[in-house]
């Protein structure tokens, strides 16, 4: 498996990827960038603020070439192309930096991220990072004796595969050690949460609530209502908790920046705002701190139907400024698979003929999708289902046929399981495939909790990334933070490998289903930008684009596909200014 890795991985690159070769690595650029910039890419107009040599840069650009310099004027490129061309755009002011042979290319985008929630779960009673119930437990406890002045306590970043199948939490694991205040935490992934007796009690939920139409409160054999709560019914808590302030909105999103710009980060869309998220948005950037290029995904609440397009219309007007675009609506369409509501064209195996709970209905999703479009926005979809994922699809034809190609690249995004017959419709309806690589390799979530309840035959086609590709379909990259790791080189790793990006896995999954590193890199890059309608502006080091860069301190053609994850953002700019790292430290 490890050859067939190495050899998808260099195939058709223009460096080696034998490590004992650093020369022969080098020369190999130096060849290629001849090739590319023997009439360097420039803008004569005078010299550089920032000039970058030395490096190797890849471009990102059509014809996926290298270069040896870039230089940057007023936050723009100026110039790429060889070191013995970026003389003339060398000033008495320009600052020269050596790169010294380090790899240098476009800032990463992520096209489906939460960093507002993901701020604010990180600030309180946050269980990222942890793998068992009794690690939960332990926490929990921690927090609440050290914060003992807090109304309600809340949070997440619990596994579902630690409860086993069906993520069926227990309130009385939190009922031994916090008896006397509401907890409210959510799961990963956003579609579960964990509920003591008294937030259970302060939302009115007893034995006898119904379900609501788009969730489930799981019960025990007896019908008591256990304490888990999957997708809307969770809203039923939620709806009496205190709401996050301004203060800590803005306070989680000027953490999450900082972070995002420290993994090479410029540029991202929200996968879900409300107004409340899109004023933290406007005050950050207001202040000067937003250092990335954000495309917000207003929700559609579906309990609201066409009647909201007015006020999401309002929305788009008022908070569109500065860095950030308000120009997208977010739909979900299903759950996921883990507690049975993704929405599934075949039922899954388990009792009851389970097909998932379906979040809008398909004939007037065509009408919703049909309007939105015409009215000039994209639509972002959550599908993971193959019932959902089909849906979707059906809509943007519909809104196809109703509107022409009016070119706002509506996207699915995570895309765990599609029929085949439906791969090829992403290139027929320029539908762009929104996959979160880090989750397509066998993890616990698809070895204990999707393949049983399955079968063998639907797990073939999951997270199917090569064959997309290969039927002609645009791929982009996100992470889902907090859902998992925002480092690209985990994600671009699993992408390749199809395997653990820190070891957890050994085989691949599905190996027909990798792609190589050029593909991957541009999921994360110009693919990326194309989704957020960024793609004359960033996404590849090319003249006349905003200077978001990063500079990696290895070259990720130049070292086994299972070392990338290893690699680090040494320094990030955007538009041309450090917003991570130290260029004086290179």
């Amino acid at each position: 498996a490890r050859k067939d890795l190495d050899q998808n991985h260099s195939e058709g690159l223009p460096v080696m990827i034998n490590m004992s070769v650093r020369s022969r690595l080098f020369i190999g650029v130096l060849l290629t960038a001849a090739v590319v910039a023997g009439c360097a890419h420039k803008d004569d107009s005078g010299p550089a603020d920032l000039a970058l040599k030395g490096g190797a840069v890849y471009t990102v650009d059509g014809a996926r070439s290298w270069a040896q310099a870039v230089a940057i004027r007023d936050g723009h490129i100026v110039f790429v192309g060889l070191d013995m061309d970026l003389e003339s755009y060398i000033g008495p002011d320009t600052r020269v930096v050596d790169l010294k042979g380090r790899m240098l290319m476009p800032a990463f985008q992520d096209a489906h991220i939460h960093p507002i929630s993901a701020g604010v779960e990180a600030s309180s009673c946050d269980l990222n990072g942890l793998d068992t119930v009794d690690q939960y437990v332990a926490a929990i406890k921690k927090y609440a004796d050290a914060h003992p002045d807090e109304a309600w306590i809340t949070g997440g970043g619990w596994l579902m595969s630690a409860f086993g199948p069906g993520a069926l939490a227990s309130r009385k694991l939190i009922d031994a050690i916090v008896p006397d205040r509401p907890v409210l935490l959510w799961s990963t992934d956003g579609h579960t949460t964990w509920a003591n007796s008294k937030a259970l009690e302060l939302a009115g939920i007893t034995d006898k609530t119904p379900d609501p139409a788009d969730g489930r409160i799981d019960r025990d054999s007896q019908g008591v209502a256990i304490g888990s709560l999957q997708e809307g019914a969770s809203s039923l808590v939620s709806a009496v908790m205190p709401a996050t302030t301004d203060a800590q909105l803005q306070k989680g999103l000027r953490y999450s920046v900082k972070l995002l710009n420290g993994y090479g980060i410029t540029a991202i869309q929200d996968a879900s705002v409300d107004e409340p998220d899109l004023k933290a948005y406007k005050a950050v950037d207001a202040s000067g701190e937003l250092s990335l290029r954000v495309v917000t995904s207003i929700l559609w609440e579906h309990d609201k139907g066409l009647a909201q397009i007015a006020d999401i219309e309002r929305l788009r007007a008022e908070y569109t400024t500065g860095h950030v675009v308000a120009g997208t609506v977010k739909i979900f369409m299903d759950g996921v698979m883990e507690n049975y509501t993704a929405t599934m064209l075949e039922p899954y195996l388990i009792p009851g003929n389970v097909r998932g709970i379906p979040m809008e209905d398909p004939e007037r999703l065509k009408e919703i999708v049909t309007r939105l479009d015409a009215d000039g926005f994209q639509v972002h979809f959550h599908a993971i289902g193959d019932a959902a994922i089909r849906q979707a699809l059906d809509a943007i034809e519909a809104s196809r046929k109703a509107n022409g190609d009016l070119g706002h690249r509506h996207h699915l995004a995570h895309l765990e399981l599609i029929d085949p017959a439906d791969i090829p419709r992403f290139r027929e309806l320029g539908a762009v495939a929104n996959f979160q690589p880090l989750w397509a390799f066998a993890d616990p979530y698809i070895t204990k909790l999707t393949i049983p309840f399955i079968g063998p035959q639907r797990s073939n086609w999951l997270y199917p990334i090569g064959s997309v590709l290969r039927s002609g379909g645009m791929v982009a990259f996100g992470s889902d933070w907090s859902v998992s790791s925002p480092n690209p080189m985990e994600e671009i790793e699993v992408a390749v490998t199809r395997m653990g990006p820190l070891g957890e896995t050994k085989t691949p999954f599905l190996p027909d289903e990798r792609i190589g590193l050029p593909e991957a890199i541009a999921a994360f890059t110009i693919n990326a930008a194309y989704v957020n309608r960024l793609d004359k502006q960033t996404g590849s080091v090319e003249v006349g684009k905003l200077a978001d860069l990063v500079v990696l301190d290895r070259n990720l053609f130049a070292i086994p596909p299972t070392e990338i994850s290893d690699a680090k953002v040494l320094v990030t700019l955007f538009e041309g200014k450090v917003v991570n790292g130290d260029l004086g430290a290179l």
